[in-house]
């Protein structure tokens, strides 16, 4: 850009209509003559004055970083003086951060303005943090002061910091727990009409939370072969719904997702149930879906109670089997002689807590009497009696019942 004539004799020239930005330099010629005398005029004085511009620069002396091997999951900080090393004040001052990850691909953190301005000779801290998700490898991040001449500054150059960190990939896979009824069953066990299934997955890592339902996927698949997948309840602990899934988030650094879930099956007959989860790094609960089958009787019933072990020398428990959707309110075991003598009668309170599905008791019965003395060895006879609403409990038909003669049973007592 050339212009001819600049000068007006006689006073100052504003030259602030020239763009900076396009014009970052200026050269002055002056032309002088006399024509009259011949002698050419001396200039006795020729300035420029103008506002000078701030400029800072990082002091990478005072840059601190939390540590250069993370776990993803964790969280970086950094922090970094920045210095006004000019006469000049500047403003509140701009900060850009971004990682530059494994692939070298630009991945930005954060935008954010300092808290106060900065007078000459004055320094900043200025800090940064952010998280590792989605960054496994080796990383590059830098800080940048002042990005995009947010504010005029003699030179850029000085105003960046950068650090190198990495991070260790989650490989761990999560840990998936699912019960009925507090209990783990087995494939094709009985479980109550109205089962309150308590699903669990349990994460080692102790920085990214399990917060996120679209991490699970539960199915069920009905007698009469439907499959409905099960949704989740809008908030966190509501049980408004029997059908939809109630979920409590983990809550660090305990890293566990609980999802409840209490359906009212009608339909008897068997079901299956499949659990697919992950955490939030993408790592699968394991190779395969959970799956369970088990089965449904909405009838009241009971199987016949065996004793085990039979023979016992020491002591012996009850095995039976329910079904239905409430457990018996009444339930007695009477022991007697091969001669009809009772010696022993074991109550409902005794026995211990009892659930839909298979039943172990509790309670193990250790060969004596009512009054506490050893019975001695030989065959015992045993029946027993469960009541539901005053209603005598209808008997199961099983395997075991050809051992069984109009609802007595024989145990061995052997010492």
């Amino acid at each position: 850009l050339q212009l001819d004539p600049v000068f007006s004799p006689g006073g100052p020239t504003d030259i602030s209509f020239i763009d900076a930005q396009q014009y970052p330099r200026i050269r002055l010629k002056a032309y002088t003559e006399d024509l009259a005398l011949r002698t050419p005029p001396q200039i006795s004085r020729w300035q420029v004055h103008y506002q000078p511009v701030p400029e800072g620069a990082v002091n990478g002396r005072f840059l601190n970083f939390y540590k250069d091997t993370l776990q993803e999951g964790d969280e970086w900080s950094m922090q970094v003086a920045f210095q006004n090393i000019s006469p000049t004040p500047m403003d509140t001052l701009l900060v850009d951060a971004y990682v530059f990850d494994k692939d070298n691909v630009r991945r930005d953190v954060a935008t954010f303005k300092t808290s106060r301005n900065l007078p000459p000779g004055d320094t900043i801290m200025v800090s940064v943090k952010g998280p590792t998700l989605g960054l496994s490898g080796a990383n590059n991040l830098w800080l940048e002061v002042n990005p995009r001449e947010n504010q005029p500054e003699q030179a850029h150059f000085n105003n960046y910091a950068t650090v190198r960190f990495n991070v260790t990939r989650d490989i761990t896979n999560p840990l998936l727990e699912v019960t009925f009824d507090g209990q783990h069953i087995l494939n094709r066990d009985i479980v109550s009409a109205r089962p309150h299934v308590h699903i669990r997955l349990k994460d080692e890592n102790r920085f990214i939370a399990l917060d996120d339902t679209s991490d699970f996927r539960v199915s069920l698949r009905t007698p009469s072969g439907s499959i409905s997948y099960l949704n989740f309840e809008q908030s966190p602990g509501l049980f408004s719904d029997p059908m939809l899934l109630s979920w409590t988030p983990a809550a660090l650094p305990s890293n566990s997702f609980s999802i409840d879930y209490k359906p009212i099956l009608s339909e008897d007959g068997l079901y299956r149930l499949t659990v697919e989860a992950k955490d939030r790094t993408g790592n699968l609960s394991g190779e395969n879906d959970y799956t369970v089958e088990f089965e449904v009787d909405n009838t009241s019933s009971v199987t016949e109670v065996i004793n085990y072990p039979n023979p016992f020398s020491t002591s012996t428990r009850f095995v039976f089997t329910l079904t239905g959707s409430e457990v018996p309110d009444k339930l007695r075991i009477r022991i007697m002689t091969v001669s009809g003598k009772i010696v022993r009668e074991i109550t409902r309170d005794e026995i211990g807590p009892l659930r839909i599905g298979r039943n172990l008791t509790e309670f193990a019965w250790d060969g004596r009497d009512e009054f506490g003395d050893q019975l001695a060895n030989g065959v015992y006879l045993y029946q027993v009696v469960m009541e539901l609403d005053g209603k005598q409990l209808e008997k199961r038909e099983t395997a075991a019942d050809p051992f069984f003669r109009k609802g007595w049973g024989k145990m061995y007592l052997m010492r």
